[in-house]
């Protein structure tokens, strides 16, 4: 079991049911076709990864309203959202009763983890266990208005794993899962944050793309063939090169497409400065580097654990480590959501 996994504590009285959820955080890997060259926009490759969950549980309000609670500053912020997922769940499905939960831990939001689809699913998910309700993820996310662009959140939630989609339906639905690939066990992620900055989302990230230039048809064709031919084939066979050279292929020519609306090739310029010199530091060796949705969460993959621990003390002791940022070194993550019920033995989704 992963620390993060122990992070959240249950607190309940053992005579009350209680439904917990740890739902793992995601990296967004990029877009295929952001503006739909052949009709079918978006497209999304992305991978889980463990050190980042969102956390919590819910059982049976004590009074006749609802009981929301937060563990942290955090957490608390986002029990609005929350409530308001609450009363469309009730709304879809016609189960009223009044409904304790507890928000244990949240991703950080705006920052490319997918904050949101992760609240709205683990919320999802626990009202259904709850409740005795034989539906989807998928479904789930759809009645709380996720999946509008990229569905790697909402398939991440229940597989783990390497993961392609292929964007959105006409009728709204979430994208459909193309591809799974276990993330090779040997690799390490290293993900740098920023928290002085947050990424676009909500109606600044609609006027972002609507206000941007298509993306040319042959640039999208060349994104294609670098998922493809080099960054599944390389993951599924755990051949880090391939793997790395089309994800930099993909994260240049994404990034140089939205500079315009996100200030440059990276949203944080602390976070720019160290990828660059991860990028030089690691030509010998290999990386695939890039920046995480809009950012400012950037990430370095490398090949093993010794590699990226020489890389991040490296930048430390050469002082390119900006004292603003985080980092972390985590794996890739190739199972979903964890949802417990105290009245049957935990699963794994």
């Amino acid at each position: 079991m992963n620390t993060a996994d122990l992070a959240f504590a249950p607190r309940h009285d053992l005579g009350i049911r209680t439904v917990s959820v740890s739902a793992p955080g995601r990296l967004h890997l990029g877009f295929l076709d952001p503006s739909g060259s052949l009709g079918r926009a978006f497209g999304s490759l992305g991978v889980v990864i463990d050190g980042f969950t969102t956390e919590l549980e819910l059982s049976a309000s004590p009074s006749e309203a609802d009981q929301l609670a937060a563990d942290t500053p955090a957490a608390e912020a986002e029990l609005p959202r929350a409530a308001a997922h609450v009363a469309a769940l009730r709304q879809r499905s016609g189960c009223h009763a009044p409904l304790s939960l507890r928000l244990g831990q949240v991703l950080p939001p705006h920052a490319g983890f997918g904050s949101g689809t992760q609240l709205a699913s683990a919320i999802g998910r626990a009202y259904a266990e709850w409740h005795g309700l034989d539906v989807g993820t998928a479904t789930l996310a759809h009645w709380l208005g996720r999946g509008l662009r990229s569905g790697i959140g909402i398939a991440g939630f229940d597989t783990g794993g390497l993961l392609l989609d292929g964007g959105p339906a006409a009728d709204g639905l979430p994208a459909p899962l193309l591809s799974r690939i276990a993330f090779p066990e040997d690799w390490r992620i290293i993900v740098v944050q920023d928290p002085g900055h947050r990424g676009l989302s909500g109606g600044a990230e609609k006027q972002a793309i609507a206000a941007l230039p298509p993306l040319p048809q042959s640039v999208a064709a060349d994104i294609c063939h670098q998922v493809l031919m080099r960054v599944l084939p390389g993951a599924a066979s755990e051949e880090f090169a391939p793997f790395a050279a089309g994800i930099n292929r993909m994260q240049q020519l994404l990034g140089e497409h939205f500079a315009p609306a996100q200030g440059g090739v990276f949203t944080s310029l602390a976070v720019a400065r160290l990828m660059r010199w991860f990028a030089d530091a690691s030509r010998a060796n290999g990386a695939a580097i890039g920046q995480s949705s809009w950012g400012p969460t950037g990430f370095a993959i490398v090949p093993s654990e010794t590699r990226a621990q020489l890389l991040v003390d490296a930048a430390r002791a050469g002082g390119h480590v900006d004292p603003a940022l985080e980092i972390r070194i985590v794996t890739g993550r190739n199972r979903g959501a964890v949802v417990r019920d105290r009245s049957v033995p935990p699963r794994a989704r």
